[in-house]
């Protein structure tokens, strides 16, 4: 498995190794062990799996509070998506920017998404199906969201404003100037390396 940084701290791209023949492929998704050698330590308890049935469709930015906060493992099995994490953790250098990526089944990559970040994808193929591990158990009452076109994020999505396909939840998200301060920022031990896969603010 390969794994890339982005110059928000936290934030991982993880490509699996995929080994194909006449038969089809294997691929192994997830391995703790390797994951934790990389400093991901983690212990995931519910599975989620949407389909996204148009091209457009636009769901987040969505993040839980403590104390039922999510790290998430994102990863697409069918189709395509633009992903999307926004760094909201007060005091970090790098509050209010976000990285940005496209998973694939074809590509086969996955976002490392902790807590502290709010996180959405908008899909550029009908019919995907995004898969993603998530640490804490959903809960209604910690569940929070982050306005997705708000100008101070800067996010170039592939999909004009108008064109959007959103719940009607996610259109009434606050913008991030009106984001309490959930997470608090913490030092974090790793060193941010950029990969070619780029940061955006």
């Amino acid at each position: 498995m390969i794994i890339e940084h982005f110059q928000v701290s936290g934030v991982k791209l993880l490509t699996p190794k995929i080994f194909r023949d006449e038969r089809g492929f294997f691929s192994e998704t997830f391995n703790e062990a390797l994951l934790l050698q990389h400093g991901i330590d983690v212990a995931f308890v519910q599975d989620n799996h949407s389909l996204s049935i148009d091209k457009g469709v636009v769901r987040g930015l969505h993040f839980q509070t403590s104390p039922h906060a999510q790290d998430k493992l994102i990863r697409v099995s069918r189709g395509a998506i633009f992903d999307v994490a926004v760094d909201i953790r007060t005091g970090s250098p790098t509050f209010g920017s976000h990285v940005s990526t496209v998973l694939s089944a074809d590509n086969w990559c996955q976002l490392w998404v902790p807590a502290g970040f709010a996180h959405g994808f908008c899909t550029l193929e009908p019919n995907t199906e995004v898969q993603y591990k998530v640490s804490a158990h959903y809960d209604p009452d910690c569940e929070r969201g982050l306005s997705w076109n708000d100008p101070e994020l800067g996010i170039d999505w592939p999909v004009a404003e108008q064109n959007a396909i959103l719940s009607e939840k996610d259109k009434h998200h606050p913008k991030l100037s009106e984001l309490p301060a959930y997470f608090p920022h913490s030092s974090l031990s790793e060193e941010a390396i950029p990969s070619y896969y780029g940061w955006q603010r």
